[in-house]
Formats: structure tokens, sequence, C-alpha cells
């Protein structure tokens, strides 16, 4: 009974303990950046040391007023003109901009949904023959990396569980990819619930 009693609390729990987790990290990330300029500006002026509530507001305060001016910048034209200087900038410095321009690429493949990356889920063979996951459609006919037959081949990219942002991208013959009747967001949720919630629906897979 007490078992019972337990495992019950345990996996009613779970869910909000990860979700505050992941926050609090996130917010904890946020306070180590701003944590530097707030503790010199109080010393410039002959302040203490603030405590760790004064820090959270201050970065608090401070990405929300990064988003906004970000944001504003980007509605006028002198903004877009300065965004694509420092974008430029950034583009010409070695090693920096081989991953600022991956990461500015994958950002607009998402909102963009070119190619269809992301939006179309697929059943894989993966890791090894025999066993099967779920993967998103990164990019279609890679010609740049086409088989010696001349077989077409997809990127797709394999998330992990429970962090799906640190996945694998391998590339595959078409004819070893399954699409799937099954949304994004179904395919997310279930990565990271370790499948435990399977997609709704039965028979997903599409001929």
């Amino acid at each position: 009974m007490i078992r019972r009693y337990l495992l019950a609390g345990f996996f009613t729990l779970l869910p909000s303990a990860v979700t505050f987790w992941i926050l609090r990290a996130i917010f904890d990330g946020l306070v180590g950046i701003f944590e530097g300029p707030t503790n010199w500006l109080s010393r410039s002026l002959g302040l203490p040391t603030p405590p760790y509530w004064e820090l959270a507001l201050a970065s608090g305060v401070a990405t929300l007023l990064l988003l906004f001016l970000v944001g504003a910048l980007v509605g006028n034209f002198i903004g877009v003109q300065l965004l694509s200087w420092l974008d430029e900038l950034v583009m010409h410095v070695p090693v920096v901009k081989g991953i600022y321009g991956a990461t500015k690429q994958l950002m607009s493949a998402i909102q963009s949904g070119q190619g269809g990356s992301f939006k179309d889920v697929v059943m894989v063979e993966w890791p090894q023959p025999g066993s099967y996951t779920l993967g998103f459609v990164a990019h279609r006919n890679c010609a740049w990396a086409s088989l010696p037959d001349g077989a077409a081949l997809t990127a797709v990219y394999i998330p992990t569980s429970p962090n799906p942002t640190s996945g694998y991208v391998v590339m595959l013959d078409d004819a070893k990819i399954r699409p799937m009747n099954v949304t994004p967001e179904e395919a997310l949720t279930w990565a990271i619930s370790g499948g435990v919630v399977a997609p709704l629906g039965r028979n997903s897979a599409r001929p």
C-alpha cells in the first residue's frame, strides 16, 4: 500500500518537477549572464553586492528589454541595416561564423518551413538494423551527397530523449524512410517522454 502511494505520488509530481528544473536552468543561465555587469555597476556606484533576488529581477528586466529593443530594431529600416551589418561582421570571424551561420539557417528553416524542414515526421531504422525510431525531415534531395548509384538522399534529424535538441543528423536513402501520420508536436512529446506518451491514433504509418 505504501509503495503504491509513493509511486503514484512520484509519477504525479514528476512532470511538474521536470518542468520546474528546465525553467530553473534557464533562469539561472540568465542570472549568470547579467551577474557580472550588475556587480560591476554596483561597485562603480559604491553600492554593496546585490543579493540573488535583485540579480534575478535585474536579469529578467534586462532580458525583456533586450528582446524589446531587438524587436524594435528589426521593425524599421535603420535597425535592419544595422543588424545586417553586424551579421556580416560575425560571418567574417573564423570558427564563430560556422556556428552562427548554421544556427541562423536552422532557425530560418524552422520558422519558414523551407523545404518541409521539421514538418514531416518519418520512421527510420536507427541506430542499428531492426531498431526503429521517429525523426524529422530536415532537408530533401541532398544532391551534394548522393550515393554512387545516384540514389537520392534525405537528411533526417533524430531527436534524443529527454532533450530533443541534442539529436543526430543522418542522411538516408529515400527508400528507407517511412512517412508517418504524426504531427511534429506529437513526435516531440513522444521523444521527451522517453516513448511513454504515444502519438494519437493507430496505423500512423503511411505507405
